[in-house]
């Protein structure tokens, strides 16, 4: 079949000159190549501070790359707006009710307010949070916060979804719920994702393929195809020989690269 690559990176560095005197500049990234296929899900680990969240500050046009390139469907202008992110806190505005906060994703496409507001409705349910549209952020659990926090970021309509470890400070099982409903949406909204996390079994149990970052200087060393069938299910997937063996292959180079003491 056919592919079309959407989003790619080339050569891309990000450096940073701290800002007290006689300090030596930090080099985040050194000289990432990745690119991302339409419709595809692609798992990014890595160590500790290897530099994961600063690659999708800079692919989402929050923050620039020192050299190298950042194109999206062959544009190499800036992709501020063009990229949905969801960074690690879900960042819920405490003022607005869910069905506002998760209305804020069209929003700041231009649709308004009624409208957006139309729009969170009809996908609450599908969210798992029918009932809760006028609940304040403060009145949810961890679980539910993500999954509003999920929802206004698939009603921003980007094609490509960066998500920053969205899961990773909640129970094991929120956790593979939110991995699960997040599966299904992919697959009926055909989104192109791209997922931090450092959790090799997540990563594998979601992702086409697992991209691995070296310690700082982050680079790309390591992409991996995992070729598990779809759909997947907790619990079955991740008793797959081929699951098995593939998670061993990965961890054991980022326990190396942790040991060492690279920092990002």
């Amino acid at each position: 079949m056919a592919t079309e690559q959407l989003l790619d990176v080339r050569g891309l560095t990000r450096t940073y000159r701290p800002g007290r005197a006689g300090a030596e500049e930090v080099i985040a990234l050194a000289g990432v190549d990745l690119s991302l296929e339409r419709g595809e899900f692609v798992s990014l680990i890595g160590p500790s501070g290897c530099g994961k969240s600063t690659l999708l500050n800079v692919l989402s046009g929050l923050d620039g790359p020192t050299t190298g390139t950042v194109s999206l469907a062959g544009d190499e202008g800036s992709l501020l707006g063009s990229i949905a992110y969801m960074p690690q806190a879900d960042l819920l505005m405490p003022w607005r009710t869910v069905l506002d906060n998760a209305a804020l994703g069209p929003q700041l496409g231009g649709v308004p307010l009624r409208s957006a507001r139309e729009r969170a409705a009809a996908e609450m349910a599908r969210f798992g949070l029918d009932g809760f549209e006028g609940a304040w952020p403060s009145q949810l659990s961890g679980g539910m916060r993500q999954r509003a926090a999920l929802l206004r970021t698939f009603l921003t309509d980007r094609e490509v979804l960066l998500l920053d470890e969205p899961f990773g400070a909640l129970d094991a099982l929120t956790r593979q719920d939110m991995q699960e409903r997040l599966l299904e949406l992919w697959r009926d909204e055909e989104k192109t994702i791209l997922f931090v996390t450092h959790d090799v079994e997540e990563a594998l149990f979601l992702g086409d393929r697992v991209v691995r970052m070296s310690a700082r200087p982050g680079r790309i060393e390591e992409e991996i195809a995992v070729g598990l069938p779809r759909p997947r299910t907790v619990g079955r997937t991740d008793l797959d020989p081929r699951f098995i063996e593939l998670k061993r292959g990965l961890e054991a180079p980022l326990r190396a690269a942790q040991h060492s003491g690279g920092r990002g």
